[in-house]
């Protein structure tokens, strides 16, 4: 999984007026939610922020908060919501969601298929049913993608099965190991 660093800084004023203030200063309102605790009110710079939330998209990712005047000092975190403006394309606030990273939880990981299936070189049609699989782990241990190689896919044969991906020893399936991901027609 991808671990990214981002600064910020705990926000003391609220409101839509103070809100579009920070905007104007180059400044984004975010939210981190904590389980039991209440939600801390946060800011980050703008650039910074839009930058890393750019790197991470579509991804499963580890934030790591560093919030300047925080007594609990850095925080692990999942981007839970982006809201932006969809004229201009910033990036208006953001929601955290605090996770513990020794609590497994359950992650969609992206299925990428390598090679060129026999089946499609002797004329066949590659069908591909699956392009995410759902695994339950610690979030560090949860790979970013899993490549599955389908050079000995031939046709009519009974194809990729989510039973044949390999995926780390810490980290379980929970989809159906009989269930077809690719096959050559």
């Amino acid at each position: 999984m991808i671990q990214v660093d981002i600064p910020a800084a705990a926000r003391t004023v609220f409101g839509k007026g103070e809100s579009r203030c920070l905007r104007m200063d180059k400044k984004t309102p975010a939210v981190l939610y904590s389980k039991g605790e209440e939600a801390l009110a946060l800011q980050f710079d703008e650039t910074i922020l839009y930058k890393d939330l750019l790197f991470i998209h579509g991804r499963n990712a580890v934030v790591t908060l560093d919030i300047e005047g925080d007594s609990a000092g850095k925080r692990h975190v999942l981007v839970r919501e982006i809201q932006k403006d969809p004229v201009q394309e910033k990036v208006l606030h953001v929601d955290f969601q605090e996770i513990n990273l020794d609590v497994s939880r359950k992650f969609n990981v992206d299925l990428r298929l390598t090679g060129v299936a026999k089946g499609v070189d002797m004329g066949g049609d590659l069908t591909v049913s699956k392009y995410s699989v759902t695994l339950r782990g610690c979030p560090m241990d949860i790979p970013d993608e899993i490549v599955a190689d389908i050079t000995p896919l031939e046709r009519g044969g009974q194809g990729l099965t989510c039973g044949d991906l390999t995926i780390p020893d810490k980290v379980e399936m929970l989809d159906n190991a009989d269930i077809v991901c690719a096959a050559v027609i």
